[in-house]
């Protein structure tokens, strides 16, 4: 095994590092779709590479699953499910189990590999007594876009289904996403849950089987500082009515920590009311570049592209007030080239409409948003899907996340 343990571990190390970058990659805002096919064609190589000689790099595998970590537990799945062998599929689903990072790997394992390799497991999943298996199955249709059907309907008539928080919450999410408009009334029992999380799920599926009446009650999540804040803006700020949204923003404005969130929601709103602010608030280093993208998601114009961003401004003042475990959540962003963009606002801003809603240049359209779906950068695919999810209601929300091997 000498001869070949050095490759062998590299295809081990590799496969699961990729799968990092990847999980990273697929929420940055350079990445194209054109981009993520290749990565994913790297991945693939790994994993063939690590399969070619199965018998010497199980061991490999196993010894890099005691990290418990998402990638190691995506290529873990990833291998045994391509064996056959049900003892490796096991070890794979021992460690799915083990913590929230090696269930994301999992599940992204799940979405990456062919049906016919999984669709028995996945139900055999469903049939388990236990409840994190039958998590695992609901959370693999879900990244899967596939109908649990019955089983999905058992779930959610259980108590013990119902106690558990994770599984409960990712049923009634399945339930928006794939459009199940039938199960609707499982989602107004949901909204009186005493788990936030679950009231979250059946607000925002009600809202995406076309019900956008229950909008306003995003409204505790839009205001509070919860895991679910964020996806709360990307929801309200898309089907509130225009006078509403624009309450919501003043009163998140009387506090200063809430001004990402408000950047944010204007973009998602795209009203071309707002563009002067955004170019007021670019001279601010903390969120310049927050506010180009909203900038650019309003108007169509590419900053690096059409040569609108800044080599480097001196951000020594930023630097020395973010915390030293502070992430830069804008470090992908190009920085905006101020004075450019208010000559470009001042000459084209009059072809705009003031009260209309756009999205990348264009009033929003299906269109522009199916093109951004197949060919655009990975944010913008995400909220082009959110989009035409909601515009039509019987419209599965696509999985702008999904791998692309199969």
């Amino acid at each position: 095994m000498s001869a070949y343990r050095h490759i062998l571990e590299q295809h081990v190390d590799d496969a699961a590092f990729l799968w990092v970058l990847r999980a990273a990659a697929i929420n940055q805002p350079h990445y194209l779709v054109s981009d993520i096919v290749s990565l994913e064609t790297r991945i693939d190589n790994n994993l063939d590479g690590i399969l070619a000689s199965l018998q010497r790099s199980w061991p490999l595998c196993l010894r890099a699953a005691e990290f418990e970590e998402g990638g190691e537990a995506f290529m873990l799945a990833v291998t045994a499910f391509r064996s056959l062998e049900v003892d490796k599929i096991k070890n794979a689903v021992d460690l799915a189990v083990a913590n929230p990072k090696t269930f994301k790997g999992f599940v992204s394992a799940m979405g990456w590999l062919p049906g016919k390799l999984c669709h028995d497991w996945i139900k055999k999943f469903f049939s388990s007594k236990e409840l994190v298996h039958k998590y695992l199955a609901v959370a693999a249709c879900s990244v899967r876009r596939e109908n649990p059907g019955d089983y999905l309907v058992r779930m959610l008539e259980r108590e013990d289904c119902i106690a558990h928080d994770l599984l409960y919450s990712r049923c009634l999410r399945t339930i928006g996403e794939l459009k199940l408009a039938d199960k609707s009334k499982y989602l107004e029992t949901a909204l009186s849950s005493e788990s936030k999380v679950a009231r979250f799920w059946a607000i925002w599926s009600l809202i995406l089987l076309g019900q956008k009446q229950y909008a306003v009650h995003l409204e505790e999540f839009v205001f509070a500082n919860t895991p679910q804040s964020l996806k709360a803006v990307a929801l309200a700020f898309r089907v509130l009515p225009l006078e509403t949204a624009k309450s919501w923003i003043s009163r998140l404005s009387h506090s200063e920590e809430n001004l990402r969130l408000i950047i944010k929601a204007i973009s998602i709103l795209g009203d071309p009311q707002a563009l002067p602010w955004l170019l007021d608030i670019m001279k601010n280093p903390r969120h310049a570049r927050l506010a180009g993208e909203a900038f650019s998601c309003i108007t169509g114009v590419n900053l690096e592209t059409n040569e609108l961003s800044l080599e480097l401004p001196n951000i020594e003042e930023l630097e020395q007030e973010m915390a030293p475990d502070e992430i830069d959540e804008d470090e992908n962003l190009p920085w905006p080239s101020i004075e450019k963009l208010v000559a470009i606002w001042e000459k084209y801003g009059r072809g705009f409409t003031q009260g209309t809603r756009y999205f990348l240049g264009k009033p929003i359209n299906d269109e522009i948003l199916k093109n951004t779906v197949l060919h655009g950068y990975q944010r913008s695919r995400h909220a082009a899907a959110l989009e035409l999810a909601l515009r039509n209601p019987s419209q599965m929300l696509v999985n702008t996340e999904a791998s692309h091997q199969y």
